[in-house]
């Protein structure tokens, strides 16, 4: 059970850097369980995270097809990237990443929820928008899976803009 530091008697030990990538960081991470014994975790570092729900006015997300070599599989998803342009703030990330991936500039943006992708061994977080009031603007896709990736646009159920029934 966690005490007030929140840590449960979890102690930190010591660190040991497995792998450095373009993207992640690989590291083993030790510590001193509260029985006392040493508690040994590979821990992947990740920059984090932005993604966008584009909502049109016509009640359409954009949404985006692209290849994800980790599945070796095509997926839908909300346009999306990575944290990784130094003193970017995160709607500064949001507005880049949908401008790259859709071609569309949101005149508002609301953070919808933060949450921690993979905690069982990432310390990923990841930041979801809302936009609205959506303009045009030139795409710039980077990379094979962007160059190769296509563009969905999808109704927004009812029950997925929020109905709560009754």
């Amino acid at each position: 059970m966690p005490d007030a530091d929140g840590t449960g008697g979890f102690r930190y030990l010591a660190t040991e850097q497995i792998h450095r990538g373009h993207v992640i960081e690989v590291q083993r991470v030790t510590y001193s369980a509260p029985d006392g014994s040493e508690m040994v975790r590979d821990v992947v570092r990740h920059p984090g995270a932005v993604s966008v729900v584009p909502l049109l006015d016509s009640g359409e997300v954009v949404l985006v097809r692209q290849f994800r070599a980790p599945l070796d599989a095509y997926l839908l998803e909300i346009p999306a990237g990575k944290l990784d342009v130094a003193g970017e703030d995160l709607a500064e990330a949001a507005q880049r990443e949908l401008g790259e991936e859709v071609g569309l500039h949101a005149g508002s943006l609301e953070l919808l929820v933060r949450f921690h992708n993979s905690v069982g061994f990432s310390d990923e977080e990841s930041h979801v928008f809302l936009a609205t009031d959506l303009s045009e603007v030139p795409r710039d896709r980077k990379g094979p899976e962007e160059l190769d990736m296509v563009e969905v646009r999808m109704a927004l159920s009812r029950h997925a803009a929020g109905h709560r029934g009754g």
